[in-house]
């Protein structure tokens, strides 16, 4: 059994000497996508996608993308790969085993709430007042009342907001409203525990000192922007009962196993960087986090609290008796996965484009619910498979990516032809609007501060903020540790980005959290980013 992901790389032997392999819908798509891995991918006979309601995610794409692939291999080699998807938040499983080819006689199994181990008592809270400043108070009240009031009775907690800082700034209020109540040693770690000396010495050894502050009074922070080692240990301490409250983001909720008697939603606006606007938090994710109260391992029952405005309550429980169908994303990432079945050499034109459409759930979907997807019912009265909107999808992306130069595309004869751009976009996993970029911007001669002010502007990092609190850091970054000139200024996005480009390089010291979250996101693009551009 080995891991494959973009911490762990495999070399071909190994991968061949390897009976099952544990990765990421990314990393499959990487390797699947190269031509000269088919034939180790063809001795693959299960494919198990866990968290298939994932397909409703912006990395929806990615996994339908894989799904089609591998049903198109099936029925080219004719060598039988069978697909299982698991999930627990799965309203629409019959569209979900239609896409995953499944028998729905003998190879489909739905277990509704009837089946759940352990009983859950869901409490749903409107807050009425309209002022954003009382609303927060109350919100922070009602919170801790009923934190408090399971760690009272012997449990744990999980408290889920939806922003890095906001971990920190609940935990910390939590924190002074517990000492302001004389409840702090109710919340303390033990000093008795059999842990707690050394996982204590881990905690100061980490850079994260409000982590270090909070761990103290019994309290944790954990989001995907702190360090994986810090991450580790706000786990670990979770899982042995020294911190009684973790304050987290939703990203716990997806695939982490922890123990919690009870989980709080606080509030219910998320900020949405495609849209670049508040949201509602999807019901998927409501559920998702429900589901992490209450283990049969760990007690008889579980809590689950919802804190929201009171205007967004009957949403809420209307969402939770209906539960809206998971919809396919892969719209937003269609040119990609077209061009990289092209460079594979799966579709050379406009009509086996179509055929592979058919396979994705994208399709499924346009057929049941055909409103969602820009389609009337008479459409599909008229055209009762799609394949005029099916072929004006393939040609519209198509269009795209001839304009990025990703791409040749014949209109008359439907032809498509590969072209070296497209081929390192496939390969390196760069987005074409990327390439798009690197096609304008990149000359025959260009000097290093050329080419970082290109790579800054790629798509991929378009959506790092620029925070008020970050700019003297940035300077001084730009000062001490930026060699190379930065183009166009550092108050940009971009900007950031190429400092942070050449901290990364340079191996600075960062000390602001946020930045060193940023930097740790940049880290996962950046190598293949640059040997893309290069190429």
């Amino acid at each position: 059994v080995r891991e494959l992901t973009g911490d762990m790389s495999l070399t071909k032997k190994e991968l061949t000497e390897t009976q099952m392999i544990v990765t990421t819908p990314e990393k499959w798509d990487v390797i699947t996508r190269k031509g000269g891995e088919v034939s180790m991918v063809s001795t693959v006979k299960l494919l198990i996608i866990d968290e298939v309601h994932l397909l409703n995610d912006s990395r929806g794409p990615v996994i339908e993308t894989i799904v089609a692939r591998t049903q198109r291999l099936v029925e080219t080699t004719q060598d039988m790969i069978r697909i299982v998807g698991l999930s627990a938040t799965l309203p629409n499983y019959l569209d979900v085993a239609k896409f995953l080819g499944v028998n729905q006689e003998t190879g489909l199994f739905y277990f509704d709430a009837s089946y759940r181990p352990v009983p859950l008592a869901q409490w749903y809270i409107g807050v009425t007042e309209s002022n954003f400043v009382k609303r927060t108070f109350a919100m922070n009240n009602i919170c801790y009342d009923k934190v408090y009031g399971s760690v009272q009775r012997g449990h744990q907690a999980m408290v889920f907001v939806h922003s890095r800082k906001e971990t920190g700034k609940t935990a910390r209020i939590l924190m002074e409203l517990a000492q302001s109540r004389g409840h702090a040693e109710t919340l303390d770690p033990k000093a008795e525990h059999p842990m707690y000396h050394l996982l204590a010495k881990e905690v100061k050894k980490s850079r994260n000192r409000e982590m270090a502050e909070l761990f103290e009074h019994g309290f944790g922070i954990h989001h995907a922007g702190m360090l994986r080692s810090d991450r580790n240990i706000m786990e670990k301490l979770f899982a042995e009962g020294l911190i009684k409250v973790l304050v987290c983001t939703a990203t716990l909720a997806w695939g982490v196993n922890l123990p919690a008697h009870m989980v709080v939603i606080k509030g219910t606006q998320v900020y949405d960087s495609q849209k670049g606007a508040f949201g509602d938090l999807g019901m998927l994710d409501v559920m998702q986090i429900f589901g992490r109260a209450g283990r049969p391992q760990y007690g008889i029952d579980g809590e689950a609290v919802i804190i929201t405005s009171h205007n967004k309550l009957a949403k809420y429980l209307g969402l939770l008796t209906h539960q809206l169908p998971i919809e396919s994303q892969f719209v937003a990432g269609l040119a990609d996965n077209l061009n990289a079945e092209l460079v594979l050499g799966s579709v050379s034109n406009v009509r086996e484009a179509v055929q592979w459409l058919g396979y994705t759930y994208l399709f499924v979907r346009m057929l049941r619910n055909p409103l969602a997807y820009a389609l009337t019912w008479q459409d599909l009265e008229l055209d009762p498979r799609l394949e005029l909107h099916r072929k004006k999808l393939i040609t519209e992306a198509a269009r795209t990516l001839d304009r990025a130069r990703s791409l040749r595309f014949d209109e008359k004869s439907g032809n498509l032809y590969s072209t070296e751009q497209g081929r390192v976009a496939s390969h390196f996993y760069i987005v074409h609007r990327s390439m798009e970029v690197y096609t304008e911007l990149m000359k025959r001669h260009m000097s290093e501060a050329d080419l970082f002010f290109m790579v800054a502007q790629s798509a991929e990092f378009e959506n790092i903020q620029v925070r008020d609190e970050e700019i003297p850091e940035i300077e001084q970054l730009n000062r001490k540790q930026c060699p190379i000139d930065v183009k166009g200024g550092i108050e940009t996005k971009h900007g950031k980005a190429n400092v942070l480009l050449q901290v990364y390089i340079s191996r600075a010291r960062v000390e602001s959290f946020s930045l060193q979250a940023d930097l740790n996101y940049i880290s996962q693009s950046v190598g293949r980013i640059f040997r893309g551009s290069s190429s």
